[in-house]
C-alpha cells in the first residue's frame, strides 16, 4: 500500500490559494500586492463572459483599476486562440493576466503568458521546460470544479495543423494566486457540472493509481476522491447548494495538486485523442472512459483501486472486491448524473485505429497501471463503444 514511500520525489507548490465564499472581493488587493496595474482577463465568450466576468470587474471598477478583456477562447483551446490572446496583450500593453473560466481559458492563458513575456510563437514552447524564466504575474479564478489547472504547471493546446493536443509544461506556469470562490461556480449548468466533476475525479483516481504516484499527491488524491464522491450528485441536481459547490471546488483543486505532482494515465490519453479528433468536451470524454479504464487496469493495481473504492463507500474487507466496487461506484455515478456515452459523441468504428495510435503517443501512457500499447487501446475503445 505504501510502496512509494521510499521513492525520491520533488514537490513544488508556488501558488498561493485564496479560498472562500466571497473571496472574489480580494481581487483588487491581490493585483496591488503583485504590482499589476493593468491586467488582461482571458476568458471565453459564453455565459462566463456575460454572467461571471462582471462579478470580478465590478471590484476593479470600484477600485479604479484599468483592465482589458480577451474573450475568444474556445473549448479545447486552439493554437490560434493562444496566439491571438498574446497579440492582444501586447497591443493593449497589459502587465498581468487573470484567467477566468474553466480549464480552457486557464490553459490558454498559461501558454499565452510565455509568448507575451518572451515573444516567438507557440511552436517555440511545446514540450517541457522550454519557457526561459518567470512569466507575467498570473492569477486564476476557476468557474468550474474540474480542470484543477489553477494549481498545475501544464497547458494543453490543440495544434490545429496536426489535429493533435500538445502540452506546454513549465515550472513557471504555476499561477501566483488561485482565487477559489465557490460562488463563482453556482451558475454552472448541470451538464457542465457533471462533466467537469468527473474530470476532477479522473485526475484524482489516475493520480493515485498511476505508476509514478508519490505520498503527498496520494494524500491530496484520496481526499479529492472523497469530496467529489460525496458532493457531485448534489452539485448537479441542487446547484445552489453552496456546501456541495465548495466540496467540488476543493476536490478539484486537490485533484489538480495530485496529478500535477504524479501524473494522469490512459483515461486522459484516450480522452485527449477524442478531443483532438472530434473536438469533444474533455470532461465528458473522461467520464465515459473512466470506468472502462479502471476495470481494464484493475488487476495491475488492486490495492490502490481497493483504497479508492473504500474512500467512495465500499465496505468490502477483501481488496479484490473493494476494487470491483470502485468501478461499479463510478459507473453508477456517471449514470446518475446523466452523462452521455461514446455513441452519443459519435465515435466512429473506423477511427478507432487512429484514436489508439494517438493514445499510445501520449506522454502519460507509461503511467497507466496496466502496460498499454496501440493493441490494448484498440481493444479498450472497442469495449467502450460496444457496451
Amino acid at each position: 500500500m505504501n510502496s512509494n514511500i521510499r521513492n525520491p520525489f520533488s514537490f513544488e507548490m508556488p501558488t498561493k490559494i485564496e479560498y472562500g465564499q466571497g473571496s472574489i472581493a480580494k481581487l483588487p488587493e491581490i493585483l496591488k500586492e503583485l504590482g499589476v496595474k493593468k491586467p488582461l482577463f482571458i476568458t471565453g465568450s459564453g455565459s462566463t463572459r456575460k454572467v461571471l466576468l462582471p462579478k470580478a470587474t465590478d471590484y476593479l471598477d470600484a477600485a479604479g483599476i484599468e483592465y482589458e478583456v480577451f474573450d475568444k477562447i474556445e473549448a479545447n483551446p486552439k493554437d490560434y486562440n493562444v496566439e491571438e490572446a498574446a497579440a492582444f496583450a501586447r497591443e493593449k500593453g497589459t502587465d498581468g493576466i487573470i484567467a477566468l473560466g474553466g480549464g480552457s481559458p486557464i490553459d490558454a492563458a498559461k501558454a499565452a503568458s510565455a509568448i507575451i513575456t518572451y515573444g516567438g510563437s507557440l511552436d517555440d514552447y511545446y514540450g517541457r521546460w522550454r519557457v526561459k524564466g518567470p512569466v507575467q504575474p498570473f492569477i486564476v479564478i476557476p468557474t468550474t470544479a474540474g480542470s484543477g489547472s489553477e494549481v498545475t504547471f501544464s497547458s494543453v493546446i490543440t495544434d490545429t495543423r496536426e489535429t493533435f493536443k500538445k502540452t506546454v509544461k513549465s515550472q513557471y506556469f504555476g499561477p501566483k494566486v488561485a482565487l477559489l470562490d465557490p460562488d463563482m461556480t453556482i451558475s454552472l449548468p448541470a451538464g457542465t457540472t457533471a462533466a467537469t466533476g468527473i474530470d476532477a475525479l479522473t485526475h484524482a483516481i489516475e493520480a493515485y493509481s498511476c505508476t509514478v504516484s508519490e505520498p503527498i499527491s496520494d494524500a491530496c488524491a484520496l481526499y479529492a476522491i472523497e469530496l467529489i464522491a460525496e458532493n457531485i450528485r448534489e452539485a448537479v441536481f441542487n446547484p445552489s447548494n453552496i456546501d456541495a459547490r465548495s466540496g467540488m471546488l476543493m476536490g478539484s483543486t486537490l485533484a489538480g495538486i495530485a496529478f500535477s505532482h504524479s501524473d494522469v494515465a490512459s483515461v486522459h490519453c484516450m480522452a485527449e485523442a477524442m478531443g483532438s479528433l472530434y473536438d469533444a468536451a474533455h470532461g465528458v470524454c473522461n467520464a465515459i472512459l473512466l470506468p472502462y479504464v479502471m476495470e481494464y487496469s484493475m488487476d495491475y493495481a488492486v490495492e490502490r483501486y481497493a483504497r479508492i473504492g473504500r474512500v467512495m463507500g465500499s465496505t468490502a474487507a477483501d481488496d479484490k472486491q473493494a476494487a470491483k466496487d470502485a468501478v461499479e461506484i463510478v459507473k453508477q455515478m456517471v449514470k446518475d448524473i446523466k452523462l452521455p456515452t461514446l455513441k452519443d459523441i459519435g465515435i466512429k468504428a473506423e477511427d478507432i485505429e487512429k484514436l489508439a495510435e494517438m493514445s499510445e503517443e501520449n506522454g502519460s501512457t507509461p503511467s497507466n497501471p496496466r502496460p498499454m500499447t496501440k493493441k490494448e487501446y484498440v481493444e479498450l475503445f472497442n469495449i467502450a463503444i460496444n457496451d
